[in-house]
């Protein structure tokens, strides 16, 4: 939430955040929605960084699974949406450097987010997503670094339990008008539990070239190849009773799991002098291959070759309306993607036996989009927003003469208005509402028991309505506070009506209510030491839904807790000494929509030390970590609506990390 890199004195602990990721740059506390900010320290200091939730966790409304299964890939929810996703990350709009994560169907992965080079990551909770487009949820936006002015180069090692061994390098600096910053690095784990390796390398790579103080060029490169990522499988409550460790039989004898490779590279140009205000425009090419065997026999082998681009340019500047100053953004977006899909049945001794699907799937995705901010007082700012979307989903399908081949189309309106006022020079009140849409994903929209029918004819998109009020400021020179109340009420909402493992069926739920509270603090007690909290509560319900002749009306969401909490006492001294100490508190939830089974919450506490030494010609830090210190027992995923209940995943209870990180 704040800087906590700033100078070590209580004032310029709370000095004032700049975030871009609500389209239009602004103050933080000056910004009329739930926007989450955490800096370069909460990202790398002392940090495993297995995934994006070791320092995600801080932000309120914001609940993380499936930490620890490199096949199925972590599943992120900002106010419940996202939770459904079997896997990957879905209803959740992802940016890395300005360049999309997420497809034009709405699905995003973060296996090719490289932490070790991130420098920074916002989160926008709430209305103020309306205005990405579809699977808008919520926005996470992550920023890689640029290299520093004096060029350098850095070693990192870093060790752990079951295995656990990542290496890396990275380097940068200016060059007169270049500026370049290389990150590359190797992961191999063997993981808690049976049959769930993982080995991944990646490398990111950002070089900027600047045309003069106003104009530049940046060219964004990353690589992921991911030869081994093993699914373990979920497991019902009486083996995870026997054996939290092992792997379920048929995932052992399928060797089910995933390989990846990727390539992304994007163009980003931005020009500040040209033209009164500043125009970007930006263009990216991504290619993803991919192999996935799920953990049952069937329909179960998953391959496709992907190709994902795309282009988008916006300009910004300000103007006078009716003697208000007006600050105003105007953009354009379009991506395509294009999968060349097959789908091959499987024995259970691990034998192909024939082919269900071979198609090219195409969505494309096409969004006009403006924003503007008006002063309206001294005290008193209005948010008004609105985009156009039209998607397009097309299969044409090779395996049965075209007989599942199809087209949807959805042409899709979203907009926001928001109301921001000062109540006093350290606390602002704001109020907003907006419309949002998810369409289906193409594997939403196929149905495995009947795979000849190509889409789901009765898939609809869900649309949403988000209200919230909220009000931050500063307690005094030492604290900061950011509270939200939210309520979104949810048509046509896509749920898992089915599934064996992941094959999973979905439907339409008739409508959800989605309310809840967060709330975040920051405080210093010395300006050495500090403390983060994060609390959630939060009532995710059915209103209207039957499914098989079972009506779930009133029943929770499966998968979401009611209540989340999260604190961090940090003490980080002046000299580059360390310590930090998080807990993570977990409200029970259920594995199926109709509430039947029941999952235990949680506590855990992680702690991490480490010192940092700087010298003339080297800058060497070294740390050590332990997660789930009290060696709880509990389930890092729910794998929701499993029609043999095998729901669970088991997370490590104790374990270590050690790291070196040596610049020269």
């Amino acid at each position: 939430m704040l800087p906590l890199g700033a100078a070590a004195d209580q004032g310029a602990r709370l000095e004032p955040i700049t975030v871009t990721s609500p389209r239009l740059e602004r103050d933080l506390q000056e910004t009329p929605a739930a926007v989450g900010f955490v800096d370069e320290d909460e990202i790398q200091q002392g940090r495993q960084q297995l995934q994006l939730d070791e320092s995600l966790n801080r932000l309120p409304g914001v609940f993380f699974q499936n930490r620890y299964n490199f096949a199925q890939n972590l599943r992120l929810s900002i106010r419940g949406f996202g939770a459904r996703a079997p896997f990957g990350v879905r209803g959740i709009r992802i940016l890395v450097d300005g360049i999309p994560e997420t497809l034009p169907d709405g699905q995003s992965q973060v296996d090719a987010i490289d932490l070790e080079s991130a420098e920074r990551v916002e989160v926008i909770r709430g209305p103020s997503s309306a205005l990405y487009g579809n699977a808008a949820g919520g926005v996470v936006d992550v920023r890689t670094k640029d290299g520093p002015a004096e060029p350098d180069v850095e070693l990192r090692g870093t060790v752990g339990s079951h295995d656990f061994q990542r290496y890396g390098v990275m380097g940068g600096g200016q060059f007169g008008p270049w500026n370049a910053h290389v990150s590359a690095w190797d992961l191999q784990y063997e993981g808690y539990r049976e049959h769930s390796r993982t080995e991944k390398s990646l490398v990111n790579a950002k070089v900027r070239y600047d045309f003069d103080p106003t104009r530049s060029l940046t060219t964004v490169f990353t690589a992921l190849d991911q030869p081994v990522g093993q699914d373990p499988a979920g497991l019902s409550r009486a083996a995870a009773r026997e054996d939290r460790r092992q792997a379920r039989a048929i995932a052992t004898n399928l060797d089910s799991g995933q390989q990846v490779e990727q390539q992304r590279i994007g163009l980003i140009y931005r020009d500040g002098g040209s033209l009164p205000g500043e125009f970007t425009a930006r263009t990216f090419y991504t290619n993803r291959d991919f192999r996935q065997q799920l953990p049952f026999p069937g329909p179960s082998l998953i391959e496709f070759d992907r190709d994902f681009f795309g282009a988008g340019t916006d300009y910004t500047d300000r103007f006078s309306f009716l003697g208000m100053p007006t600050l105003y953004t105007v953009g354009v977006e379009a991506a395509r993607q294009r999968d060349d899909r097959q789908r091959y049945t499987v024995n259970p001794a691990g034998e192909q036996t024939g082919q269900t699907q071979d198609s090219i799937e195409t969505a494309t995705s096409v969004g006009v989009y403006a924003q503007t901010d008006i002063t309206l007082t001294e005290r008193t700012d209005l948010t008004l927003g609105g985009r156009y979307d039209r998607v397009g989903f097309r299969i044409e399908d090779r395996q049965q003469a075209g007989a599942a081949s199809g087209t949807r189309d959805f042409d899709e309106f979203s907009a926001v208005a928001g109301l921001g006022y000062e109540l006093t020079a350290d606390h602002r009140l704001y109020a907003n509402v907006a419309n949002s849409f998810e369409t289906p994903t193409f594997t939403e929209f196929y149905d495995p028991a009947s795979p000849e029918e190509g889409f789901d004819p009765g898939l609809d998109p869900q649309r949403a309505t988000n209200v919230e009020i909220g009000i931050k400021g500063f307690l005094g020179e030492r604290a900061q506070y950011d509270l939200a109340v939210f309520r979104v009420d949810t048509r046509d909402e896509i749920v898992v009506t089915g599934s064996l493992d992941n094959a999973n069926e979905f439907g339409n739920a008739g409508r959800t209510r989605r309310e809840g509270l967060e709330l975040g603090v920051e405080y210093f007690f010395l300006p050495e030491l500090s403390f983060t909290g994060a609390y959630t509560a939060s009532r995710f319900r059915y209103r209207d839904f039957e499914d098989d002749g079972e009506q779930f009306d009133g029943n929770r969401l499966p998968g979401l807790p009611d209540h989340q909490l999260f604190g961090e006492l940090a003490w980080r001294d002046p000299g580059g000494v360390y310590a930090i100490v998080d807990g993570l508190i977990v409200g029970r939830v259920y594995a199926d929509s109709g509430n039947e089974d029941r999952v235990s919450g949680y506590g855990i506490v992680n702690a991490r030390i480490g010192t940092r030494q700087t010298s003339r010609n080297l800058d060497l830090e070294t740390f050590l970590g332990v997660n789930n210190v009290t060696n709880k027992e509990y389930f890092s995923n729910v794998r929701i609506n499993d029609d043999n209940r095998n729901y669970f995943e088991p997370a490590p209870e104790r374990n270590f990390v050690a790291g070196v990180r040596a610049r020269f």
